[in-house]
Parts: C-alpha cells; structure tokens; sequence
C-alpha cells in the first residue's frame, strides 16, 4: 500500500507541475520594457529622427525597405534618389516626395511609406517603479498615467517626491509631482502631458 501510494503521488505532483508553472508565470504580471509597442503612427503624424520607416515600391524590390531608421538630420538614403528630407513630413507626404523623384527612373512608381516605429515620441520612467524603462508616449499621456503603465511603486518609493525631467531649449528643468497630492484631487496642475524626452524620476 505504501509503495503505491507514493507512486500515485508522484503522479499527481507531475501532472501539477506545468498548472503551477503558468499559474505562477501569470501571477508576476512582468512585461519587459523591450516588448512594449510603439503607438501605431496615424495619417497626420509628422516624421522625426529616429523614427523607423518602411517604404515599398510596387514591383521593384530593390527599391523597397523595412526598417529604414531616419538619421539624426532628418534624412533617409535611397538607392538612385539618394538623401531624401523625411523629417517635418507625414508618411504619405514622404511618399509623394519619393514618387516624383523615382519617376526620372520608373515608369509610373507607387511608392507606399509606413511608420513602423515611433522612436521619436518616447517617454522614460526611472526609480522605485515596477517597471522601469521606456515606453511609447501615446498622445495627451499625463504623468499619472504614465506611472500606472509603469505597473506602480515599490515599497521603498516615496510618492511625495517624484519629479519629471524635461529639456527645454537644450536646457534641463525639473517638475515637481506630488503623487499623493494629485490622486487626493490636490494640485492637479501638477499632472501634466509628457512631452518626448521626459523622465519620471520616482526616489
């Protein structure tokens, strides 16, 4: 009896094993920064540096991309156009722009432009957050906001004292946020819409 029972509960522990794995992997509820998407770009958005586009031209693979970054200058590089000003556009503006240089060299191009990444509208959160790193800044995002997607405070935070980074000008300013005061309904004007480039520094 003895030795069927053990036999019987190492079964039992096996056939467990993967149910508690996934209940356990599903309890964290971790999400690495790395896999965070960047916001889709919509028709009206403009091209920055950094931004990652993919272009396609009907027919001519040698003349489709994906993953083109545009440089710091704002300037992508196409075989026979060469340097092209991407920056400032939108991504169907970008492609008539292409087209009409293409059409010294194909007949009748359709030229289709995608922003694949949006690496220019970024955000940074830093400190005693669940998840630190960065994320992509979808449009009117508040600091509030931007602190739940970073999964909340650890123990040690201290709420009273977080503060946002923003660079004006090539100069650095710091934003008070009192996270308790603005969930009391307190100092509202604190929570502001980020801007690309801010950091949440959460001591």
């Amino acid at each position: 009896m003895t030795k069927k029972w053990l036999i019987a509960l190492s079964v039992a522990c096996l056939l467990a094993m993967p149910a508690l794995a996934k209940k356990k992997k599903a309890s964290t509820g971790f999400v690495p920064t790395s896999t965070v998407a960047s916001p889709p770009a919509g028709p009206t958005y403009i091209i920055h540096p950094a931004d990652v586009l993919d272009i396609s031209v009907w027919q001519q693979a040698q003349l489709s991309f994906k993953g083109l970054p545009v440089r710091p200058d704002g300037k992508i590089s196409l075989p026979l156009i060469n340097d092209v000003q991407a920056a400032g556009l939108t991504a169907m503006q970008l492609g008539e722009v292409i087209k009409d240089k293409l059409t010294k060299y194909v007949r009748d191009p359709v030229v289709t432009v995608v922003v694949s990444e949006v690496n220019s509208q970024r955000y940074y959160v830093l400190g005693e957050v669940a998840k630190a790193g960065v994320y992509p800044l979808l449009p009117g995002l508040t600091a509030l906001q931007a602190l739940s997607a970073a999964g909340g405070f650890t123990q040690f935070a201290n709420p009273k004292k977080i503060y946002i980074l923003r660079t004006i000008n090539g100069q650095q300013y710091k934003l008070p946020f009192n996270y308790k005061a603005v969930v009391a309904g307190k100092d509202l004007n604190e929570n502001i819409p980020l801007k690309p480039g801010d950091t949440i520094i959460v001591p």
